[in-house]
């Protein structure tokens, strides 16, 4: 009987101990699989420190983009400018607009774009802007930026009557092109943020480089900032003050190579110019010219 109870107890404890080994073995995986599942948390990058961004989507309708399994998220493209000729260089902000220089008229067709420039001017600019209000007609006004600064009521009577914004540097400086690009940077982007101020927050539409001392950095510059570079085919001379006859000469004779003309209303006595717009403007309607703003 002694013998049977001790191989009885023994079974016994057999049994137990199977069971207690079964229960630990599902107790260990089942530590194993949380402790897994934590990993996995931290993995993901909640914390920012181990593995990068969050893999868990947010919920849909947000609006906000997220990284999906540690994928950075594609940046935006820049527009699709098919017509641009001009190569723009990768390490620079990508061009908004075209950064070709711009001589067409905007409407096409026989038009041409009247762009005055280096003012605005406290006596010549509204001179000039009721010769163009009289005669119905549009024109692109190229400021220079401490100019509109310091007449912020004419910026804005520019744009209150429908005429266009360009930026036309700091301090014209026609040599630009031979300046670091930190200086060429400087001269346009400061020049915008003046002229934008000073109309109220109408940004500049276009740019043109003192003197056409355009470069392919200050192109790109420009148009990545969303200002068309803007050139010119018929230069008034206006500048040199030769005679109002003499600038409706050389306008006249100069207009087959283009439809941009260019006049001033800053930088000196404009009296010139203001006779001159006010016999051409009507000259040019009576042949057919329509009036249109520069293309971007």
């Amino acid at each position: 009987m002694g013998r049977q109870r001790v191989r009885g107890t023994a079974r016994a404890t057999r049994r137990g101990g199977a069971r207690t080994g079964a229960l630990t073995a599902v107790i260990a995986l089942v530590g194993a699989a949380l402790l897994a599942g934590c990993g996995h948390q931290q993995a993901a990058g909640t914390d920012g420190k181990a593995g990068g961004k969050a893999t868990v989507p947010r919920p849909s309708g947000t609006g906000q983009a997220t990284a999906v399994d540690d994928k950075p998220i594609a940046a935006p493209r820049p527009p699709e400018l098919p017509d641009q000729t001009s190569r723009p260089d990768a390490k620079l902000p990508p061009p908004l607009v075209n950064m070709d220089i711009a001589h067409a008229a905007e409407s096409g067709g026989k038009a041409v774009n009247l762009t005055i420039d280096d003012g605005p001017d406290l006596v010549w600019t509204p001179k000039i802007l009721k010769i163009l209000r009289d005669n119905g007609v549009k024109a692109t006004f190229c400021m220079v930026g401490p100019q509109a600064e310091a007449h912020p009521d004419i910026v804005k009577r520019v744009v209150a009557e429908g005429h266009r914004l360009c930026d036309h540097s700091v301090a014209h400086d026609t040599g630009m092109d031979h300046k670091s690009r930190a200086y060429q940077k400087e001269q346009i982007l400061k020049a915008a943020r003046q002229i934008e101020k000073a109309s109220g927050g109408v940004k500049p539409l276009y740019y043109r480089a003192p003197g056409g001392a355009f470069t392919p950095y200050s192109r790109q510059i420009a148009a990545a900032a969303g200002m068309r570079p803007v050139g010119w085919n018929v230069d008034s001379k206006d500048f040199e003050e030769p005679g109002t006859g003499a600038i409706l000469r050389t306008v006249r004779n100069e207009l087959p190579n283009g439809p941009t003309l260019l006049f001033h209303d800053g930088g000196g006595d404009r009296s010139q110019t203001a006779a001159a717009l006010r016999e051409l403007v009507p000259w040019l309607r009576e042949r057919g010219y329509a009036f249109s703003f520069p293309v971007r």
